[in-house]
């Protein structure tokens, strides 16, 4: 089951290429920006609560379509474009097996529990 949910995942990121070509931005911004969610990783500074919370934040969906809604409502490219990008990421990320963080080590996600390492 888990390889139809990665299926899925890289099919909505291949959804949130084509409604990036949409906005008409140039096509470098997004490989620019896609990765830009990873920064949430910095909450790990801190302590795994902490990283979990910073993380699954910029990682959650909803948040994400959310955005850009707004976007979309107050025609706003660079809202729509902040949703798709986060969008985009967290497909991107569950597409290769990782999910939403839990609190007690990294690599402890919705999609896999075993380490990586």
């Amino acid at each position: 089951m888990e390889i139809v949910i990665q299926i899925e995942e890289l099919i909505m990121f291949l959804g949130c290429i084509y409604l990036f070509t949409r906005l008409n931005y140039k096509w470098w911004w997004f490989p620019a920006l896609v990765m830009l969610p990873d920064l949430g990783m910095l909450g790990y500074l801190g302590d795994n609560t902490v990283g979990a919370i910073t993380y699954n934040l910029v990682h959650f969906r909803g948040i994400a379509v959310i955005i850009g809604l707004l976007g979309l409502a107050k025609k706003n490219r660079e809202l729509m474009l902040i949703g798709l990008i986060l969008f985009a990421h967290a497909t991107m990320d569950r597409a290769i097996g990782t999910g939403l963080k839990y609190t007690d080590e990294f690599w402890h996600t919705t999609l896999s529990t075993k380490s990586f390492l």
